[in-house]
């Protein structure tokens, strides 16, 4: 391959989990750096892990239907843009699992002490968590501030021999100036020199989509948009030797990223939901949940247990043992045993219905003995999935069940899984709409001709002709175009509907912590697609 002879890793990349400053997904941007041969690409989205899953996983996609070995996929580098109150702005790279948990609490500290969607960072924050973090420091336009200066000599040394400084070319006709500045200041500042592309979108043609996004995070149309926008197309991901082409007077720059590459060997792999381990009486689990469940078995069959029930639950156990999930199935119980101590009604639903531990723990109320359950619909070796126990709470009363769970956890310890709310037909026709500077009523008639199931381009065009909007005009043509490319683009991130974490060991340490809008609620960064794909197991507490 190419890249074995020309090494290059992209290490300055935003997704559009940096919510609405990147044309691309994370998928997008792990494709497209695979097919231009880089041997790593380092995601690093502002002040949040929100997008980092969706890379991971976007990476065994690609290779997993392939004979690929798995030493020669691209190397994924996990990490975050960190953006302060105080003017620091660098990208934090954790080297191993240890400095990835430090970050993780880093970001957690920055979102509790800010309102929902933000992060209120400083200085001192990234040196309480500096240990094991590669800082990969972004400079401004004007590289000759002295109060840039004294923010890179403080961070070099914070960071030491860890801290390096990006040079990006800008395309405002004076990048060969402004590099060699650059250079120069990194070896005066004893920082070594790194190349990047600041990339925020995949292919050039996603400009004009970076163009609208950034018309609506600052509300304004894309004509008033001046120097907010990006000067040109060129923040795509470019070959190995496009990038040696812009660099070629500081090759050590291109060097500098294989050599950050190497010292950073963290992967999302590494990351180990630990359940909760608080049982007492010095019995493990698995033994607490063999006794509550036979206990359970006594009351739900008062004139004996009958073979067909003995049998179901021994099979269970067995699968239970094996994958050691013991504490979930304990967690579920405790929650439901607390929601009828406090009288509020409760029942499980959904697959666990098959679980005959489930109905003996009082989690469920089908009878398997009364009705034929096939437990492999609920958990199985062959699915390998983690298993789901959806429990239903009185919908004016189930706040109190999960504030217990803060309560008896605590914040750093539990919190509700995220929801992203991406776009969809409606959403995107009204804010690409005002951005292209449609009037109001224009883009509210046009809104409202849109089916939010349908996102065939042809059926939406005749929509907008019904009401007398020229979709084949030069407009209705952009309009429509730029429709297609936003739909599924995550907007924000909300709240699950009852989805609860809940570790043995710190969560935010796993993942980044967030206040919700809701009073008294905190959120992970991640939603359950995420928590699926690390392995990580929620518990549905629903209304």
């Amino acid at each position: 391959m190419k890249y074995a002879e020309l090494p290059y890793a992209e290490l300055q990349v935003t997704t559009n989990y940096s919510f609405l400053r990147s044309g691309s997904h994370p998928g997008e941007l792990v494709e497209r750096a695979i097919a231009l041969g880089h041997n790593a690409i380092g995601i690093a989205d502002r002040n949040t892990l929100a997008g980092v899953v969706r890379a991971y996983s976007a990476v065994k996609e690609f290779y997993e239907e392939t004979a690929i070995p798995e030493e020669s996929w691209i190397k994924l580098i996990v990490g975050a843009r960190l953006e302060t109150r105080d003017g620091y702005s660098l990208i934090a790279y954790p080297m191993d699992l240890e400095a990835y948990k430090r970050l993780s609490r880093l970001l957690t500290v920055g979102n509790r002490r800010a309102a929902k969607e933000q992060c209120e960072l400083y200085f001192e924050d990234i040196a309480q968590h500096a240990e094991g973090l590669i800082a990969i420091v972004l400079p401004p336009r004007n590289v000759d501030d002295p109060d840039f200066h004294a923010r890179l000599k403080k961070l070099a040394r914070l960071f030491g021999n860890r801290c390096y400084l990006a040079g990006t070319f800008l395309y405002r006709g004076n990048d060969g100036e402004r590099l060699a500045v650059l250079d120069n200041l990194a070896a005066q500042m004893k920082t070594r020199f790194v190349a990047t592309n600041d990339v925020h979108y995949h292919v050039p043609e996603r400009r004009a989509l970076h163009d609208v996004i950034t018309a609506i995070r600052h509300t304004c149309t894309v004509e008033e948009l001046g120097f907010r926008r990006f000067a040109s197309a060129e923040r795509h991901l470019k070959s190995a030797e496009e990038m040696e082409r812009l660099f070629r007077k500081h090759p050590h720059a291109i060097d500098c990223t294989q050599e950050i590459v190497s010292r950073c060997n963290f992967s999302l792999r590494q990351l180990r939901y630990q359940f909760l381990k608080e049982h007492e009486g010095g019995e493990t689990p698995m033994q607490k949940l063999e006794r509550l469940t036979w206990e359970g078995a006594a009351f739900r069959y008062p004139q004996g247990v009958s073979d067909k029930i003995a049998q179901n639950i021994r099979k269970e156990f067995a699968l239970i043992r094996e994958k050691e999930i013991a504490p979930y199935f304990l967690t579920v119980h405790d929650i439901v045993k607390r929601a009828r101590d406090m009288k509020i009604l409760c029942q499980g639903r959904g697959s666990a219905a098959n679980s005959t531990v489930c109905y003996c723990l009082r989690i469920t109320e089908i009878d398997p003995d009364k009705n034929d359950v096939l437990f492999e619909r609920f958990l199985s070796n062959e699915r390998n999935e983690p298993p789901d126990i959806d429990v239903d709470f009185e919908h004016e009363r189930r706040e109190e069940v999960l504030q217990y769970l803060y309560e008896k956890y605590g914040r750093e310890r539990a919190g509700m899984t995220a929801e992203v709310i991406s776009y969809r037909p409606r959403s995107a026709v009204r804010d690409i709409g005002k951005a292209l500077g449609l009037s109001l009523d224009r883009v509210d008639t046009l809104a409202k001709t849109v089916d939010e199931s349908a996102h065939d381009p042809a059926l939406m065009s005749q929509r907008f002709r019904d009401v007398g909007f020229d979709s084949t005009s030069r407009l209705g043509r952009q309009l429509l175009i730029l429709v297609e490319q936003l739909l599924g683009f995550p907007r924000h991130l909300s709240q699950h509907v009852g989805g609860m974490v809940i570790t043995n060991g710190p969560l935010c340490e796993l993942v980044p912590i967030e206040n919700a809008a809701m009073a008294n609620r905190t959120v992970i960064e991640w939603d359950k697609n995420d928590l699926d794909a690390l392995g990580i197991l929620k518990v549905d507490c629903l209304a």
